[in-house]
């Protein structure tokens, strides 16, 4: 497989569902801060993060995330090795990198320091994954068989982080191969709990194994499925789920049909949904640029 052609199309797919995990990971990003603070500032927080998942200004919160950055650097420095904290701040900088920083350097910088969070997170978690990236793939395998439910907050930190890094090092090759290992790491995390996230875990297979044709290694049959068991488990709450199927899978296999039918569903529905307003928000917004620019594309 010629790795030139791919940049573009990798970069896409892991944008398109960085996008909606970093909405969906709010919440636990301040569930994690408020983990070592005071019952009270706790309490603070836990209604400021249901504020921000509840608000439709999307410009509002990307400007106060840089804040949540600085403040969960300052916990880890009094806390180091807090898995918890470390998987959190993993997400949060990895989301940031990928949906609001446009400068390569930069992105490249904060995708690096998730990733480290994430590795040391997993390492405090399961000692025998400590050197996960580095190793052979058959000896990653079986490092990924040995982890537990309880691994699953640091091992999905991982790979999101992981993911984030290489679309921010999307012009290294070798950066590239190692999306293989992210789906392996999405496939254990489902077999150890198919609703971890509520089917976060399966955007990311279902855009894996439908975004290339078969010739080029592409599933689209499995990646159907792993959509339709995403909005299963999403129980229809979040919009993204649909507007990342019609993207990646409705599109690359040219349904039409498909593809206009969930974006219409998407643009119909009340985004109004407790703990969901931010992201459907967003949806609603990425919907109509895609109807827009439809018959363009197919």
């Amino acid at each position: 497989m010629n790795h030139r052609t791919l940049n573009a199309p990798v970069s896409r797919i892991l944008k398109t569902v960085a996008v909606y995990i970093s909405f969906v990971l709010t919440l636990a990003v301040l569930s994690g801060c408020s983990m070592l603070m005071s019952s009270a500032t706790s309490d603070i927080m836990s209604h400021l993060s249901k504020s921000i998942l509840n608000n439709d200004d999307l410009g509002l919160v990307e400007q106060g995330a840089p804040a949540y950055l600085l403040m969960i650097d300052s916990l880890i420095s009094k806390d180091p090795d807090n898995k918890k904290m470390l998987s959190t701040a993993a997400m949060l900088y990895s989301a940031y990198a990928d949906v609001f920083v446009e400068d390569t350097g930069r992105a490249k910088k904060m995708s690096a320091k998730a990733l480290r969070y994430a590795k040391k997170a997993l390492c405090l978690s399961q000692k025998k994954a400590c050197n996960l990236q580095a190793m052979k793939f058959e000896d990653f395998e079986k490092a990924l068989s040995a982890l537990k439910k309880d691994d699953l907050d640091p091992l999905f930190s991982l790979g999101n982080a992981w993911g984030g890094w290489i679309m921010a090092n999307k012009s290294d090759y070798n950066a590239i191969a190692d999306l293989s290992r992210i789906e392996a790491i999405m496939l254990r995390i489902v077999e150890l709990d198919e609703t971890f996230k509520e089917g976060a875990p399966f955007l990311y297979l279902g855009s894996l194994s439908s975004f290339f044709p078969p010739a080029l290694g592409g599933r689209p049959q499995e990646g159907k499925k792993y959509f339709d068991k995403a909005i299963q488990l999403s129980k229809g709450k979040d919009l993204m789920v649909k507007v990342v199927y019609a993207e990646i899978y409705a599109r690359n296999i040219f349904d039409r049909k498909l593809h206009d039918t969930l974006l219409n569903e998407v643009i119909a529905a009340d985004p109004y949904v407790d703990g969901h307003t931010l992201i459907n928000t967003w949806a609603k917004k990425k919907a109509q640029k895609l109807l827009n620019n439809a018959d363009e594309y197919f």
